[in-house]
């Protein structure tokens, strides 16, 4: 099994167990996102929080509120990157109303089976829950009016990649709302390693410049990384805001850039 490969099962059965402890115990159980009041659905309005199955709440397993960010407007195409059990995407579809259109993506069977049912119970219509990793998304290209993750895309072993696949599926003038977990420049790879492990969200974080650098890389524009708090010793939960430029340049992008990356082009 690759490095690649094995980073990705651990995050998988770490997340399975997550959602299978939310549906048969009430609980969103386990170490990491979700383990203090820096993670979780506390990071939320309790308005936004009423309105939603108990279930989607405690799965919540997330570093900030990335609706707070987003500011989505009624019609909109929205696209969450890791959706886990649900909150977000229920919470961006009553945001982009009717008209608008929702996808969750998770490559977790069991924490879309939380999620389906979740929306079921809500009653949440303009909602599409899809399978897939969020390296390689199961959407057309411009299809997205906007991308929100909340504390995901720090799991994927491969951030570049995640971020051509953003900036692939965006509309030109298409906009990022996400939350997640940035370490200070100064910190090592190791140094961040010491201080959570990859499941829990710190271990496999990018610096506030890596991050930068790769939205850069990927084509975004107006790319700022900000902090909310301080998670860790050297660690945040930072919001992170980027564009697609309306006349976004043929830069290469998704699975253009993983040929690339393995030679085939």
């Amino acid at each position: 099994m690759s490095v690649e490969s094995d980073v990705r099962e651990t995050v998988r059965d770490h997340y399975a167990k997550a959602a299978l402890g939310v549906a048969s115990e009430g609980c969103g159980c386990g170490e990491g996102c979700g383990a203090s009041g820096s993670f979780g659905s506390a990071l939320y309005e309790q308005t936004d929080r009423d309105g939603l199955p108990d279930e989607a709440v405690l799965a919540s397993l997330g570093c900030g509120n990335p609706i707070a960010v987003a500011e989505l407007k009624p019609g909109e195409v929205v696209l969450d990157l890791g959706s886990g059990g649900g909150i977000d995407v229920l919470l961006s579809a009553g945001r982009v109303g009717h008209e608008g259109k929702v996808y969750g993506l998770d490559m977790t069977e069991e924490m879309l089976a939380l999620a389906v049912a979740n929306r079921d119970k809500a009653g949440v219509r303009n909602v599409e829950f899809l399978k897939g990793y969020i390296e390689d998304v199961p959407l057309p290209a411009n299809t997205v009016d906007v991308v929100l993750s909340n504390c995901v895309i720090n799991l994927s072993p491969d951030k570049d990649l995640v971020f051509a696949e953003i900036f692939r599926v965006l509309r030109p003038g298409g906009r990022v709302g996400v939350t997640d977990i940035v370490a200070e420049d100064r910190l090592s790879a190791d140094e961040r390693a010491e201080r959570g492990s990859y499941a829990g969200c710190i271990a496999g974080a990018l610096s506030f410049s890596e991050v930068e650098a790769s939205l850069e890389r990927a084509g975004f524009s107006d790319v700022s990384v900000t902090s909310t708090h301080v998670v860790a010793d050297g660690i945040h939960s930072a919001i992170i805001k980027a564009s697609k430029p309306a006349d976004a340049p043929g830069a290469l992008v998704g699975r253009e850039l993983a040929q690339v990356r393995k030679g085939y082009c």
